[in-house]
């Protein structure tokens, strides 16, 4: 019988070329709360508002269509890490599904994602703080939680999944808080709340240009599921798991959201629209306190931001590691990043670097929040259709797969529904995005003539 530790073979990363360096300790239940976590089980309190306005009032249904379409996306995940079982996500699957030019491309966009959106957590957790202790610089509470899931991150993958374990926690314990309270508030007709399906699907509201106007804001709310896959050489469960643990942990992150925006919905019921601004920006915590007083209202404007914000952030900034760490080992970026510190057994150098862009990120886009955001959707959307296109060339052209719903259907669809939300991603974060992968075949291109004068100067030397 195998021991716990046993790596067994088809968790080996050996038929690709590679060793194992990395620790293999992850159970499928840590990859189900590293995912969730990633998402945030509380994410909907704060874009409600904006939510609630984009769907005319049925947040609920954003959401339930925002997991049909991101099935698509999980099952081509399922699809790659299973042929593809290490670490660097889509840059691998697309690398290696592909080519490597498209495979460095794919994965230079999503670190786009990966990249920034720890940046962004800090600085809304900031100005959350902010609100209530005005003296304190918000990039100084930057770097006071970068430090901390930092040294986290530094402890091992480990430390981040203990971490990942009481975030999640605390969190559900605050969500179970907001609906025994909104039930009670639910049973005393607080605002004028009755039971009634309206949030949820409303005919007289309901148009085929709602369901796809708010198809990108629900794709987006999603994002992070997919970060499971950058642990596939950490996972005990080799691929099985980590396919599983992605399908569910967008299942899962869906059917809570659902549930706590259509309870916050019964109190709203008359609410055609949040003003712009603060109203829209706070219109979950209006609803916090009609149900729980200026106490709960305040634990969910502070409590909830900081253990959702740094749960996340700390999964964020372990996911752009490991993504870092597979582009170095195959020298796409440089070598000395795909180090492995010999006690942790985690990539302490890639680690060390996304905590230095972050804080470069973080303290120079501080007032530009909405730029941050639609960047972050832009590189993980582009990701994911390098994802889809890897599945059908992998499959169907390479493999001759006859598998036409798994390796055809599913990831054409796909491919379409994200780049219908791409399309419609704001015109400055396609700007930026843009710009971005310019920067990436800049640097492909750099790399290239690099190796090629290399090769030359070598052929040189051996002739003389």
């Amino acid at each position: 019988m195998n021991s716990p530790d046993t790596v067994l073979p088809a968790e080996s990363v050996e038929p690709f070329g590679y060793t194992q360096q990395l620790k293999r300790s992850l159970r499928p239940i840590d990859l189900l709360i590293y995912g969730l976590v990633f998402i945030g089980p509380i994410g909907p309190w704060f874009s409600f508002g904006f939510v609630f306005n984009a769907s005319r009032g049925m947040v609920p249904l954003v959401y339930l269509v925002g997991m049909v379409a991101m099935m698509f996306t999980a099952l081509s995940y399922m699809t790659m890490s299973a042929a593809f079982p290490v670490a660097g996500s889509v840059y691998a699957y697309a690398g290696r599904g592909i080519g490597k030019s498209v495979g460095f491309l794919a994965g230079w966009a999503i670190l786009l994602d990966y990249l920034l959106s720890p940046a962004l957590i800090y600085v809304v957790c900031a100005v959350a703080v902010q609100a209530v202790l005005p003296s304190l610089p918000k990039p100084v509470l930057v770097l006071v939680f970068l430090l901390f899931n930092t040294m986290i991150n530094l402890s091992g993958i480990d430390g981040t999944a203990r971490l990942s374990m009481i975030m999640l926690s605390l969190q559900l314990a605050l969500l179970t808080c907001f609906m025994v309270l909104s039930l009670v508030a639910l049973s005393h007709g607080v605002n004028g709340a009755h039971i009634t399906i309206t949030p949820l699907y409303d005919a007289h509201k309901l148009s085929p240009s709602l369901i796809f106007g708010g198809l990108t804001l629900a794709m987006v709310s999603f994002l992070g599921f997919d970060a499971i896959s950058t642990l596939a050489e950490e996972a005990k469960g080799g691929a099985e798991a980590v396919g599983r643990a992605t399908l569910l942990a967008l299942i899962l992150a869906a059917t809570l959201f659902i549930a706590q925006t259509y309870m916050a919905s019964l109190f709203v019921l008359d609410q055609s629209a949040f003003a712009d601004g603060d109203e829209s920006s706070t219109a979950f915590l209006t609803i916090s306190r009609m149900v729980g007083g200026d106490a709960f209202r305040f634990v969910v404007s502070i409590v909830g931001i900081l253990l959702a914000g740094l749960a996340s952030a700390a999964a964020c900034q372990a996911a752009t590691a490991r993504l870092v760490f597979s582009m170095a080992r195959d020298r796409m970026l440089p070598r000395a990043l795909s180090h492995v510190s010999a006690r942790r057994q985690a990539p302490d150098r890639a680690t060390v670097l996304v905590a230095a862009v972050t804080i470069v990120t973080a303290v120079s886009m501080v007032n530009h929040l909405e730029l941050l955001t639609s960047m972050v959707s832009f590189g993980a959307l582009v990701g994911f259709l390098a994802l889809h296109l890897s599945v059908i060339v992998h499959f169907v052209v390479r493999e001759r797969s006859k598998r036409w719903i798994r390796h055809l259907v599913v990831p054409a669809i796909g491919f379409l529904l994200v780049g219908y939300a791409l399309l419609n991603t704001q015109a400055n974060a396609k700007i930026a995005g843009f710009s971005w992968l310019f920067v990436g075949g800049l640097v492909m291109l750099g790399q290239s003539i690099f190796k090629r004068l290399a090769r030359r100067s070598i052929g040189t030397a051996t002739a003389i």
